[in-house]
């Protein structure tokens, strides 16, 4: 796994520059206008989501290092492409933009504390010992939060040129991670489906099971049918690069680590277009 622990740095403050490069302050202020929205999508993402992971994880009986490869993948936030599903949706766009943008900014703080605290219950103990909750949030400062801020101050002093190139922009991000997922497949290509037939059952299972659950939660909770789907969305697909990035920082070049975001990566794009497909048209 040598090139994508080289390369998973780079790939993700180059996404997250093109996450910032799409913000601007309101899409954070925006919560104080729609309060209970943001509110039930950022507890399904939060909360739910890794309490969900741990439950399939529980009963499934998932091995120690599939399982805590499955919590990376519930903590990491939103990417940008539950931003573009969303639209494709006809969902609330500018919802999914302001959960993508404000959970990845305190996942530097999240992340760590629900891997952390996983990997004390599922009792995985081979966590690299000279990395610690501190130094996996700095560095994820690093290469989330400075990519971002450095993205939206070039969006606004070049608001003009940055939002006539937003779609290519987006497009790009999604590019990377494919390069991304390929450079992972190549160098793990002899072992990768093996370990994918042992990550496959959970993670689609997590990602449905979410899915399921973050509508009817906004169902029930948010203001609309647009609010359902941003919801459903954001919670179904998840900074996979972000996941391999904190998976590589913590146990190293170990595959098992790294599977289960792999096998989410590409589950949660199928899962995803038929999600779109069945409820694009519903008001």
């Amino acid at each position: 796994m040598e090139i994508v622990t080289k390369i998973a740095p780079i790939i993700l403050a180059l996404i997250m520059l093109g996450l910032g490069l799409g913000l601007k302050v309101k899409d954070f202020t925006r919560v104080l206008e729609t309060p209970k929205d943001f509110f039930v999508g950022f507890f399904s993402q939060l909360i739910i989501l890794p309490i969900i992971a741990y439950l399939l994880i529980i009963i499934l009986k998932t091995p120690p290092e599939i399982a805590i490869g499955v919590m990376i993948v519930a903590s990491a936030p939103g990417g940008v492409t539950s931003n573009i599903l969303t639209k494709f949706a006809n969902g609330d766009v500018a919802l999914s933009i302001t959960l993508t943008a404000i959970i990845s900014l305190i996942c530097i703080f999240t992340v760590p504390f629900i891997i952390f605290t996983s990997a004390d219950l599922l009792g995985v103990t081979n966590i690299t010992e000279n990395i610690s909750m501190i130094g996996i949030a700095l560095k994820m400062f690093l290469v989330v939060t400075v990519p971002v801020i450095i993205g939206m101050i070039i969006r606004k002093f070049a608001e003009n040129f940055v939002a006539s190139k937003a779609e290519i922009f987006n497009k790009l991000n999604i590019v990377l991670f494919i390069i991304f997922f390929i450079a992972a497949f190549y160098e793990e290509k002899e072992n990768f489906i093996s370990f994918f037939k042992q990550a496959g059952v959970i993670a689609l299972a997590l990602n449905i099971t979410m899915m399921v659950i973050a509508f009817y939660l906004a169902k029930y909770f948010a203001s609309g049918i647009a609010q359902r789907k941003a919801i459903s969305l954001e919670c179904g697909l998840q900074n996979g690069t972000l996941a391999i990035f904190v998976s590589t920082q913590i146990f190293g070049a170990d595959i098992l680590y790294i599977t289960p975001t792999a096998a989410y990566g590409l589950i949660m794009y199928i899962t995803g277009f038929i999600f779109v497909f069945l409820l694009k048209n519903k008001t």
